[in-house]
């Protein structure tokens, strides 16, 4: 597929993916760099550059023990009738936290691939029948299939980076044919693993899926193939749309819709890019008007294809992700008539919405054939429950491409007043009540890291920025805002623009290194503020996860700019088990959330700084924030 712009530049995506974490052993917190931020199966791999072609690096391998999870909390059910007092008398104290428990193709971009094992490669004979869940990753930058035990451990996982296409300034675009053949060949290579560990493909009962979210994809329902590129969630393209869909609102404001869909306007969400895409893809017009036009976000473009695609395939999404839409009622939990009316989008060419844990179908060809698909949750949502955020209160973080963090506030769908987002936390399944989450969404994170080694060559690779920011004891007067397109939460400013500010000829690389983190840990700092000021009450405790949490100075600096206590799992791969769990409920692997449990300590990383400090410093950073508005 094309793009009907000008001829894309292309590079590969780096390893710090929207997705989950990197599956390492867990090291001391400390003030120095161990390990990279990259989100690679393995801190000790030596990365391939980004100009390699295919190949396979083989890293070091994790024991069981060192991929194991935190153990899982006793889900707590809402009480009624105040959502502020039950909510709320939590936060006071901390959330609760709980104790630790005694078919392969040839795609046609250039990408490089990892594979780790949790267990020796070399058996010889067959082993005793264990039960395994597969789960499908599929990120950014990245996609990879990881199969876990019962314990919640890694057992072996693949993962492939694959192009990133760039046709303007601002614009991000993937190909949804790369993307699917990058899954299968993760598929495949796990196979293989699994039977040379001396286990059986029908040890796996069901799959899970989690996806980067609105990332928007349209295809033909009568030949299956795509008709554009994917848009990428951080795409800024849209801009204009955004504009004229503001003008026509009644309101006109940019939260017109928000009580009903719980999102703004904003180049972020999969609405504003289909509408741009009817605008100005004729191809995707036409076959909306011929009702040929499949419309979804990458989970059901997974799914379709692994179901059978045009033979029978399947065109579902599951909550969490068409929450991501603008098109879904946040409180019926279905198409909005009136929103889709507003947009002019037909009904019929969106996916059915079903719950996070359910059988959508079964696998067709390859070697899963025949395995039920059965659980699905964007990567955000997945995180939360790999994280075990399942008390209303408790907040998680992920540290990807992007930066993303998640309250959990119950049955209750909270609309924020302080520039965040409404969403659907999970729904694990068909009769199972909705759980909903405050959210905060910031688009620049580890894709800054990548913006510093691929565009500016300023290091080789992102294990090399934490080496670099660990050799200075502040950013010598530096701030870096990367807003590259825009910032999202708390601001929604698309008229940003990234900027560095405060050099002088004192500054060095290690200091604009260590500035790209801290630029990631005051952007949390603004959320976490934001849902602070809807709490009514300051919260006391920050799960965190993503390939970012590798850096224990990142996590010093966070603790410290946060002025509160963050705690980083042992198991780094919440996201990915998130899908792993909801599928493993459906088919009864798990019986329900208590039987979920594993455990390692986590590593707590405590604030080092005054609080005078910190409250000059985040000054700065704010003087620095207003001088990348209006630029556009």
């Amino acid at each position: 597929m094309s793009s009907p712009a000008a001829t894309p530049a292309t590079t590969p995506a780096s390893t710090a993916t929207e997705a989950a974490p990197a599956p390492a052993p867990a090291p001391a917190p400390a003030t120095t760099a161990s390990a990279p931020i990259e989100a690679a199966p393995a801190p000790t791999a030596a990365a391939p550059t980004p100009a390699d072609p295919v190949q396979t690096v083989q890293v070091q391998e994790v024991s069981a023990d060192q991929a194991r999870g935190a153990a899982a909390p006793t889900p707590t059910k809402p009480k009624k009738p105040s959502f502020a007092k039950r909510l709320f008398s939590i936060l006071k104290n901390g959330a609760p936290v709980t104790p630790p428990a005694s078919s392969s193709t040839s795609p046609t971009a250039s990408r490089k691939s990892l594979d780790v094992n949790a267990k020796t490669m070399s058996a010889t004979t067959a082993k005793t029948p264990e039960i395994f869940v597969g789960s499908i990753d599929q990120g950014t930058s990245s996609s990879r299939f990881i199969i876990f035990n019962q314990k919640g451990e890694i057992v072996t996982m693949h993962q492939m980076e694959f192009e990133q296409i760039y046709p303007q300034a601002g614009w991000c675009e993937h190909d949804p044919e790369v993307i699917m053949d990058s899954v299968n060949q993760c598929i495949a290579e796990v196979a293989k693993k699994l039977e040379a560990m001396g286990h059986s493909i029908s040890d796996i009962k069901a799959i899970g899926i989690t996806n980067q979210r609105e990332t928007t994809v349209v295809w033909d329902k009568i030949t299956g193939k795509p008709l554009h590129h994917a848009i990428v969630w951080l795409d800024g393209r849209t801009k204009s749309t955004v504009a004229k869909l503001v003008e026509k609102s009644e309101s006109k404001t940019t939260t017109h819709l928000q009580q009903k869909c719980g999102l703004p306007f904003s180049t972020y969400f999969s609405g504003v890019k289909l509408r741009w895409l009817l605008d100005n893809v004729d191809a995707v017009k036409k076959a909306h008007d011929e009702g040929r036009l499949a419309f979804g976000t990458i989970d059901s473009w997974l799914i379709y294809n692994l179901t059978g695609g045009v033979n029978g395939g399947k065109h579902v999404s599951d909550v969490t992700n068409a929450s991501r839409t603008m098109f879904m009622n946040i409180h019926t939990l279905q198409w909005d008539e009136d929103i889709l009316k507003f947009f002019d989008v037909k009904r019929e060419i969106l996916p059915e919405i079903v719950s996070s844990a359910e059988e959508y179908g079964k696998v067709v060809g390859g070697p899963l054939a025949g395995l039920p698909l059965a659980g699905c949750l964007g990567d955000q949502q997945a995180a939360v429950v790999g994280q075990r955020c399942f008390n209303p209160g408790e907040v998680k973080n992920t540290y990807g491409t992007g930066c993303f963090m998640l309250f959990n506030t119950g049955t209750d769908a909270v609309i924020s007043k302080h520039g965040l987002l409404t969403t659907v936390g999970y729904k694990l399944g068909k009769d199972a009540d909705a759980v909903y989450a405050l959210e905060g969404s910031v688009a620049i994170a580890g894709a800054a890291i990548k913006w510093l080694r691929d565009n500016l060559k300023m290091i080789e690779s992102a294990a090399e920025i934490n080496e670099l920011a660990a050799k200075v004891e502040n950013t010598g007067g530096v701030y870096f805002v990367p807003a590259f397109s825009g910032l999202f939460a708390p601001h929604w400013r698309d008229d940003a623009r990234g900027c560095i500010v405060g050099l002088t000829q004192y500054a060095t690389r290690e200091h604009i290194a260590r500035a790209t983190l801290e630029a990631v840990c005051f952007q949390s700092k603004e959320v976490l503020d934001a849902m602070n000021a809807d709490a009514g009450t300051d919260l006391a405790m920050l799960k965190v996860d993503g390939g970012m949490t590798n850096s224990d100075l990142g996590m010093q600096i966070q603790a410290d700019l946060l002025g509160i206590s963050v705690e980083r799992p042992a198991m780094r791969e919440t996201t990915a088990l998130g899908a792993a769990l909801a599928a493993g409920l459906t088919v009864g692997v798990w019986k329900d959330l208590n039987d979920f449990a594993a455990g390692e300590k986590p590593d707590i990383f405590e604030p080092k700084i005054e609080a005078k400090d910190r409250a000059d410093r985040y000054a700065d950073w704010k003087k620095a924030v207003e001088r990348s508005l209006n630029w556009v």
